[in-house]
């Protein structure tokens, strides 16, 4: 049964049309972890307000 799972999504990836290069996702990776850092810095002095 999980023989068959596994060929079912190797097949799928062979055909998938979107494809994205390594690089391309290291840097998307990192730009989400800039982005969450500068949310995270926003909030910084929060609790100081009351």
């Amino acid at each position: 049964m999980l023989h068959i799972a596994v060929l079912a999504a190797e097949e799928a990836v062979e055909h998938s049309g979107f494809e994205i290069p390594p690089v391309l996702f290291g840097v998307l990776a990192f730009g989400g972890f800039v982005v969450a850092l500068l949310a995270t810095y926003a909030f910084r002095n929060a609790h100081n307000k009351h």
